[in-house]
């Protein structure tokens, strides 16, 4: 809400947002994305992904990849943090909804997509 001068009042929520009820929704860190926009700009200058983007929901955080922007994406990359203790708390997902790879580190589980690089480079 805006207080009489014009500026936001800090103590009072704002209403009506994305983030109601209390929940804080996913999001990724300015670290994750580094990784993740290097290797998408990789693939968009080999011309196999055209497009992104990036949804922050209350579970999880999904970074969307697609060859056309009109369609269903052909990878997701997933940020779960319930799941860090066991199966780890990154995924890559394909089209068809096979998990290529989980883990806790998101640089190794970014090398499934790395390697389709490496193979269209040769």
């Amino acid at each position: 809400m805006l207080a009489q001068n014009g500026f936001m009042n800090k103590q009072t929520p704002i209403s009506g947002g994305i983030n109601q009820g209390g929940v804080d929704n996913i999001h990724f860190h300015r670290t994750e994305l580094g990784p993740i926009i290097s290797l998408y700009g990789r693939m968009v200058a080999a011309g196999e992904w055209r497009d992104y983007g990036i949804s922050a929901l209350k579970d999880v955080a999904i970074f969307s990849i697609f060859r056309h922007a009109a369609e269903h994406p052909i990878y997701r990359i997933e940020k779960r943090p319930k799941l860090k203790d066991r199966q780890g708390m990154y995924c890559v997902i394909a089209m068809d909804g096979r998990i290529l790879k989980r883990g806790s580190d998101l640089k190794n589980v970014l090398n499934v997509l790395e390697r389709k690089l490496i193979k269209l480079v040769k």
